[in-house]
């Protein structure tokens, strides 16, 4: 979500869970509604994946957000839809896909039988396609991060400019899963334009800000991310959590976190989109004829790799 100083970027499963349910979220008068009551038939999609572990911390509740209007979410910038419980947690995760650290948190997070919402980079998608599909295959939520992680207060950015991050970053994502993800979408540095936020809207996509900020892209290592979240958690009882699976100091803090959440008495929250974005033709046509975009291959694994030797 956000990046230190100097960095710059170029580009057998079960649920295990408590209870599982259906929230509806009341919404400002003349607002849509943003959280819809389904009481019998979740979104289609993968279970979260799941190591086993016989006290694992779980999934508590599932919600189902109706993205109509572009709802925002997060008490630092959102003040509307509080939906969350006392000592209820929605995990989130920005920047990837990247090698090595996203697959820890892949790990962490099944080992907990948990999960979150990765809102991924478009770049990073083009790069790592086989990663975010593993965040996906393990059932886990996908959203949007932009494009190439551009600050849309840049004042050096057109209108139409900041309309390109959005949209070319949800493309690539899609690009990459061969599947739409969720209408949700994260600002980089959490830094809203008024009339990007007015867009969103337009185009249905939810907006997520956060309560508690791990600030673990400035952390020197894992112990300051695991303070940092609870310091502030552990203050206001409940909240979305913001931390990047991008950082190696997060992956490394993941199990250590996930353990006091357990602990303290912590239920995770799963957020799913009633229905995927819709990307745009023009954005979508743009990435398939990008000849830099590495290509997939669709060959079965035995015509790739033969055992000659044993």
């Amino acid at each position: 979500m956000r990046i230190a100083a100097g960095l710059i970027f170029a580009g057998a499963v079960s649920l295990c869970a408590t209870t599982v349910a259906w929230a509806q979220t009341p919404t400002p008068k003349g607002a849509q509604q943003a959280a819809s009551a389904t009481a019998s038939t979740p979104p289609s999609g993968p279970k979260v994946a799941c190591n086993g572990s016989p006290d694992a911390l779980g999934v508590a509740r599932v919600v189902q957000i109706d993205t109509t209007g572009g709802p925002g979410f997060g008490f630092e910038h959102f003040k509307q839809l509080d939906f969350l419980r006392d000592k209820e947690v929605v995990l989130t995760f920005d920047d990837g896909p990247w090698p090595g650290h996203t697959p820890a948190v892949l790990k962490a997070l099944a080992d907990q039988c948990t999960t979150g919402i990765f809102f991924a980079i478009g770049k990073h998608a083009t790069y790592h396609p086989e990663i975010l599909r593993q965040v996906a295959a393990a059932g886990h939520t996908i959203g949007g991060h932009t494009w190439s992680h551009a600050n849309l207060n840049n004042k050096k950015l057109t209108e139409a400019q900041r309309k390109d991050e959005i949209e070319k970053g949800f493309s690539a994502v899609k690009w990459a899963l061969e599947a739409a993800p969720a209408p949700f979408f994260r600002f980089p540095a959490l830094q809203h334009p008024p009339e990007m936020v007015t867009y969103l809207g337009e185009r249905n996509i939810a907006i997520f800000s956060c309560d508690v900020d791990s600030f673990d892209f400035k952390a020197r290592k894992p112990e300051q991310v695991v303070d940092n979240i609870f310091k502030k958690l552990d203050k206001i009882g409940k909240g979305i959590i913001l931390m990047h699976d991008f950082q190696k100091h997060t992956a490394e803090a993941l199990p250590e976190i996930l353990r006091r959440l357990k602990a303290g008495g912590y239920k995770v929250v799963q957020m799913k989109a009633k229905a995927p974005v819709e990307t745009l033709a023009q954005y979508d046509d743009e990435l398939k004829k990008d000849t830099k975009l590495p290509t997939v291959s669709t060959r079965p694994v035995n015509s790739v790799v033969q055992t000659i030797s044993e």
